[in-house]
Parts: structure tokens; C-alpha cells; sequence
């Protein structure tokens, strides 16, 4: 069966960046670090970690159902709202059966979660809110996505822990090639800044400690890495047939050309220590797009600023492929978003397409030199290449690679 191209044809982020995919471009382009002190997060062993600026949720989607949502699904939801403009989509005219949503979540309503416990410890059961459970409840952003914008489509939220935005992305291609939808929105959100997480995190021995500069905490890839920092965000792709597209007058920004994913089967935490089903991924990802190591001339890694993590990866790429891509992490940028990075680092993959443009590894100073890749440092490389690898991995195991080629 031969198998349609698929577009993605709109954008939508929000990220420690900026509250918009162009704004979120440009600084991850100038490879300034967000990572700053953050007052709810005084006093714990990590007091940083990287937020997404302010931006009047009330305003942007009325005072009413931003009262009923998590910090989480209310992202989510600004983004889709960009992505469906930068799409050309109205909904008010779409056959809604037709329009799928998924997804990725992880540690989503963990605000809501901590504030309202407090109020159930303090105040006494009177005070929760009787909204407390649809809150926090696993499906809500993929289901306040499918109410505000009536899709009626399959609605899904995918869990594969920092992976889960990719895995969201991957699956939303397999609906639109089996043909059980025309039109999908797909991403990622993850919104947990929270003490609780921090805290564990942080006994996990997987954050960064350089509370005294935060700034330069996140450094992927650098030989005085010493772990990873919290971040926000939520990122919306706008997938159809290219086709489709086309056919309504929509020039796609990028094709996602295949995905690869693959379980370690190894650690409830670590990855395993040869990269085993990192480099399974990478090789499906070529495989299901049809490309040669020798076509991709771009890597967006996972690359999280842990010691492990960035070994692993690093050698995984080397052996997968040996013809050096260019290789970066926004994650030096914006920080550790968790479900929703893998969504992120797609759109940012798009992008490079887009504009012939690799955003550095901020905060790359000295590289490890155990690693033998061509990292892009200090300032965007001007590059055109033809097909972007984004690479996700995440907790339990989970590996998914998304490939993306020039539309």
C-alpha cells in the first residue's frame, strides 16, 4: 500500500521562549538561556527551573474555562489555537468527525494536585474543588481540545514520559495514513514547576544543583553537565495529507517523512547504557522515511544535560550516523519540558527546515570530549539541509525518533 505524504501545516507553542512559535524561534535561534530562580520553588534543594512567560490565560481563553483547567491543558490550548491559525483551519467549517487530537502528557495537573491537597490538609474537605477530578484527570487536555474546537474524531492522550509529545506526533501520522481522519491536531504539554516535583526530582539526583547560576545550568552535551533543569511549555503540530493540503491552497511548512520507536526494556530510570533502543529508533525513523544516514544534515537531539543521557545519545548518533549531522539541543535554551519536549523539539525541527537555520546548544562551552559529533555552538549555523531528525527518550524506557523532510 503506498502511503500518502504527511504535512504539517500549523504551528502553535508556547515556551520559556516566548508565548508563540515565532517568538519561541527567535530566542531558542539566540541561544539565550531561560533558567532562573522561581519563588515557589524557595527553599527546596533546586530553586530554578525554566517558565513560560506571562501571558493572560483569562484573556486568551475566557475567564470561565480558564478557571476549570490546569495550568497543563491551558498551553495546550493557546496552542492549538495558534497552530489551527497558522494552518488556515476553521473549525467552524470542518467535518469534526473527521479532525482527530492527541496528546502527550506526563506529569500534567500536578499544580492543581499540590494546591488542592494543601486545601483538603488546612482548610478541611468544604474548601476542594469540585472540579479537583476533571483537572487532574489524565485525558482533560486532549478532551478540552476535542469541546473547543468540536472534533469528534478519535481524541487521545499518550503517556511515554519525555517522550510522550513525539509518540503524540507519531500516532497522529498513523491516523491520518490509515485514513480514520483528515485532519489531526497533535502535541505535547507538560506544566509541573511544582515543589512536590521538584523535590523528587531532585532526589532522583537527575536536576541540575547550580542554584547559584541558574542561567548556565542546562548545558547539553558540555563536559560540566550535572543534570537536567524543569521546564514548561506545550507545542501543537497541525497534521493532514499533503494532499489535502494542497488541495485547499495550503502550502505544508515540512513533510514528517517517518518515526522509529523502540523500549529499552532495561530501567525504570536510566537508559540503556549502549543506547540499544535509541539506535533501534534512529534506524526505524530512517527506514520508515526511506533516507540513508548520509541524507540527514540535521539532529535535534534529546539532549538533556545528564551524564548518562547525553553519553548514550551521543553514541548512538556517531554509530547511526557516521557521515556528522549537525547536531543541537534546545534544551539549553528552554529547559526540560518533559511530555511536551519532544513536541517542542519537532516544531523546532520544522522550523530548521523552514528557514535553513540549526539553533546552537547554549551553553555548549567545552564539549566532551568523549564525543565525537559536530555540535552547533555559539550561534545558529546557516545550513540548508533536506531531512531533520528529532529525537525523544524518556523514563521506563521509551524511545521514539520523528523524521522530517523539506515539503
Amino acid at each position: 500500500m503506498n502511503r500518502p505524504d504527511i504535512a504539517v501545516t500549523g504551528l502553535g507553542m508556547l515556551t520559556p521562549a516566548g508565548t508563540d512559535a515565532e517568538t519561541t524561534w527567535k530566542g531558542v535561534c539566540a541561544g539565550e538561556p531561560t533558567a532562573a530562580t522561581a519563588a515557589q520553588l524557595s527553599g527546596l534543594p533546586v530553586d530554578f527551573c525554566c517558565s513560560v512567560p506571562f501571558v493572560d490565560v483569562p484573556h486568551s481563553l475566557g475567564r470561565r474555562t480558564a478557571h476549570r483547567l490546569n495550568r497543563s491543558t491551558q498551553l495546550a490550548l493557546m496552542a492549538a489555537k495558534e497552530a489551527l491559525s497558522d494552518a488556515g483551519l476553521d473549525p467552524l467549517t470542518w467535518d469534526g468527525a473527521r479532525v482527530g487530537v492527541v496528546i502527550g502528557g506526563a506529569l500534567s495537573g500536578t499544580d492543581v494536585w499540590e494546591s488542592q491537597y494543601r486545601l483538603l490538609r488546612e482548610a478541611g474537605p468544604r474548601h476542594v474543588s469540585p472540579l479537583v477530578i476533571p483537572m487532574i484527570a489524565p485525558s482533560t487536555a486532549a478532551g478540552e481540545l476535542a469541546i473547543a474546537f468540536q472534533v469528534r474524531g478519535p481524541s487521545l492522550v499518550t503517556a511515554t514520559a519525555c517522550a510522550s509529545g513525539a509518540t503524540a506526533v507519531a500516532l497522529a501520522r498513523d491516523l491520518l495514513a490509515l485514513g480514520q481522519c483528515d485532519i489531526v491536531l497533535a502535541g505535547g504539554t507538560e506544566s509541573c514547576n511544582t515543589p512536590l516535583i521538584a523535590t523528587g526530582l531532585a532526589q532522583l539526583g537527575t536536576l541540575s544543583r547550580r542554584c547559584d547560576d541558574p542561567a548556565a545550568a542546562s548545558r547539553p552535551f558540555d563536559r560540566d553537565r550535572d543534570g537536567f533543569v524543569m521546564a514548561e511549555a506545550a507545542a501543537v503540530l497541525v497534521l493532514e495529507r499533503a494532499g489535502d493540503a494542497l488541495a485547499r491552497g495550503h502550502r505544508p511548512r515540512a513533510l514528517l517523512a517517518g518515526c522509529g520507536s523502540s523500549t529499552d526494556a532495561h530501567h525504570p530510570i536510566a537508559c540503556h547504557p549502549e543506547g540499544r533502543g535509541a539506535k533501534q529508533a534512529l534506524r526505524g525513523a530512517l527506514a520508515d522515511a526511506d533516507l540513508a544516514p548520509r541524507d540527514v544534515g540535521h539532529v535535534s537531539t534529546h539532549g538533556t544535560s545528564t551524564v548518562l543521557n547525553d553519553a548514550v545519545e551521543a553514541e548512538a548518533i556517531r554509530s547511526v550516523l557516521p557521515d556528522g549531522p549537525l547536531v543541537s539541543s534546545a534544551k539549553g535554551v528552554l529547559g526540560h519540558s518533559m511530555a511536551a519536549a519532544g513536541a517542542v523539539e519537532a516544531a523546532l525541527s520544522v522550523l530548521s527546515l523552514q528557514h535553513s537555520l540549526i539553533p546552537p546548544t547554549a551553553n555548549l562551552d567545552r564539549p566532551d570530549p568523549a564525543f565525537d559529533l559536530d555540535f552547533v555552538t555559539g550561534s545558529a549555523a546557516h545550513r540548508r539541509v533536506e531531512a531533520v531528525l528529532s529525537n525523544s527518550f524518556g523514563f521506563g524506557g521509551h524511545n521514539v525518533v520523528l523524521a522530517f523532510r523539506s515539503a
